[in-house]
């Protein structure tokens, strides 16, 4: 905990806010894991979701610079738009194009992105996500290549440091994106592939940052895939959280192999979020808690 910017801001006497802005937003989980981070760490705050229109967005990000704002969570169709209209940003979030958290600094908007830490910090809970885990080398292949994928593209080049596999049912957009880290400084390599391609045999870590099975609790984005070809001991990561588990989970399982839900990468970006805005590093147990109460 950074005790001198918890003790300032909890010795306000007014209400300390913070939000979610999305469309649509009532779904979020998010007001639920923030409420209770703010009871865990004695401060009088709030968390509020809200649906903001594309349109609006502007107009939304400038209201957070009033005082007694910590800040906000962005989610679609935010995450890339908003970077037009902050003050500055972290290199994470320049890396990946997106925003997920901002900050007010005393009236001005700084940008992160604590989705790729948080799905760091997930895979390293799985064990998974370990430098020099000779259990964990390989590839990683990416499913998607949205602004989910983008983070997750992210967490393998720069943080788990490997090469990856990007999968999209458009092959040009998984072409721009790995061609977005072709001159960059990652340690490892990115490549647009379609599944014929990609050498199964060494594959140890499947993140899918597709919607697939977000919706539509039978669509998996690996139809008829043979498991049987993973390396052994690998793990599908799943970003989907809602259904808990999706037909990808179901299918990876039945075949004996590992699969886990987002819920994890979610708490854990919030953590790393409330952390930014309020100094208080509030265990991923207390996030996880308010999740297992609403799933």
């Amino acid at each position: 905990m950074n005790d001198g910017q918890t003790s300032s801001r909890s010795s306000a006497s007014s209400l300390l806010r913070a939000f979610l802005y999305a469309d649509p937003a009532a779904h979020s989980l998010s007001p639920a894991m923030h409420r209770a981070a703010f009871a865990w760490a004695g401060l009088r705050g709030d968390y509020e979701a809200r649906r903001v229109p594309p349109a609006e967005l502007p107009a939304a990000l400038a209201q957070l610079r009033e005082p007694g704002v910590l800040g906000a969570n962005l989610s679609l169709p935010h995450k890339e738009a908003a970077l037009a209209y902050l003050d500055d940003l972290s290199a994470a979030a320049r890396a990946i194009g997106a925003v997920n958290t901002v900050v007010n600094r005393e009236g001005r908007l700084f940008g992160d992105n604590t989705d790729a830490p948080g799905l760091f910090d997930a895979l390293l809970d799985l064990g998974a996500g370990r430098t020099g885990d000779r259990e964990m080398e390989g590839p990683v292949v990416v499913l998607g290549a949205g602004g989910a994928a983008r983070a997750a593209v992210y967490t393998a080049l720069i943080l788990l440091e490997r090469d990856v596999f990007i999968v999209n049912r458009t092959r040009a957009r998984a072409e721009e994106l790995a061609a977005f880290w072709q001159n960059g400084d990652a340690e490892g390599q990115a490549w647009a592939a379609d599944l014929s391609e990609i050498p199964w045999s060494k594959v140890r870590l499947i993140v899918n940052a597709s919607s697939a099975g977000l919706s539509n609790p039978a669509e998996t984005p690996l139809p008829g895939f043979d498991f049987a070809a993973l390396a052994p001991g690998a793990l599908f990561y799943d970003m989907v959280y809602k259904p808990r588990e999706t037909r990808l989970m179901r299918d990876a399982r039945a075949a004996g192999v590992r699969a886990e839900n987002g819920l994890g990468m979610l708490a854990h970006q919030a953590r790393l979020a409330f952390l930014a805005w309020t100094g208080a590093d509030v265990p991923v147990g207390v996030f996880l808690g308010a999740l297992e109460e609403r799933c």
